[in-house]
């Protein structure tokens, strides 16, 4: 099934857009930065909740491994 019909696989994608967001903003600020119109302000906006949302989107993630490798299909 795609990300879109599977509602895992959707957390799933979505946790790593905001993280791979934040890291990326991490390492360089300006690419982000710059592109705060259009459609890669969706981007922008991930990066802003991974910073702010830190500690939960960790938490998340930890979870989401541990459902990954313990938990049923």
């Amino acid at each position: 099934m795609t990300a879109i019909f599977n509602f895992q696989s959707l957390l799933s994608v979505l946790l790593l857009t905001v993280c791979t967001c934040t890291y990326i903003h991490r390492q360089f600020p300006a690419l982000l930065d710059k592109r705060k119109e259009g459609v890669t302000t969706v981007f922008w906006k991930c990066a802003r909740i991974g910073e702010r949302a830190s500690p939960y989107i960790s938490l998340f993630c930890i979870l989401m491994a541990l459902r990954l490798m313990f938990g049923s299909s």
